[in-house]
């Protein structure tokens, strides 16, 4: 099958969107578990979305990205939500 190249990025773009929305409606799924299974979490989507949104050129910043990609505002100034777990639980040193 050959797919023109505006076709291929409308497809591309759709299941981005899907991934999105499922991944939305999934918050029972924590981000150290889609680490763990996949190799990437919602903050990689987030993170990738703002290093795209660079190289073109277009105006975006991390907090507008995060909102976009997993639909957690932040308030100015706050830090990115994190997991609910406790570190010792996410394997960090000491549970610091």
């Amino acid at each position: 099958m050959t797919i023109d190249d505006k076709t291929r990025t409308e497809l591309e773009a759709a299941v981005f969107r899907r991934l999105v929305e499922h991944l939305r409606s999934r918050s029972d799924v924590q981000n150290i578990d889609l680490m763990n299974l996949a190799g990437f979490c919602r903050n990689c989507l987030s993170n990738w979305l703002k290093e795209e949104a660079d190289a073109k050129g277009a105006a975006m910043s991390k907090d507008e990205s995060r909102e976009a990609s997993t639909a957690c505002p932040t308030r100015p100034g706050s830090r990115p939500i994190r997991d609910s777990q406790p570190r010792a639980a996410r394997g960090d040193e000491k549970g610091r």
